[in-house]
């Protein structure tokens, strides 16, 4: 079994607001996994970066996780994802501010891994979800 790293578990490492021997813990001996969306994410925060150091160093970051095994969409992906934004809205919940989350969650149900977070309310309540949230200084 593996673990995908939700992107704020990448974002909190990289500013040492997570406690990385708490996500070696965690992580256990599985095979650590991230996101495309994740790299989207990380990739806008480079972006959308003005000061030209921080953007440097920002831009480093996301070529070191660029580096780590990632998880493409696929079918099975899709049809996670189609589940799990069906019970978001029979829930009464809004999709829009979940959409890339949701994306995350349905790599983690469609491969059959854990999905490690700092955020476990936003991924509350997802069917078939195996989740591990972590404590965090910024949350």
């Amino acid at each position: 079994m593996g673990v995908i790293f939700d992107s704020c578990i990448w974002v909190g490492l990289a500013a040492n607001q997570v406690d990385r021997q708490e996500v070696i813990y965690a992580a256990g001996d599985a095979p650590i996994f991230t996101s495309t969306i994740s790299l989207g994410e990380l990739s806008y925060g480079v972006q959308s970066c003005t000061d030209p150091t921080q953007r440097a160093v920002r831009a480093s970051y996301l070529r070191q996780v660029e580096s780590r095994p990632t998880l493409d969409i696929s079918k099975h992906t899709a049809a996670a994802f189609g589940v799990l934004a069906a019970a978001v809205k029979m829930a009464g919940r809004s999709l829009r501010p979940r959409y890339n989350d949701l994306w995350i969650a349905a790599q983690a149900i469609g491969h059959g891994y854990t999905l490690l977070t700092l955020k476990g309310k936003d991924f509350a309540d997802l069917p078939g979800l195996m989740l591990v949230t972590l404590p965090n200084k910024a949350y």
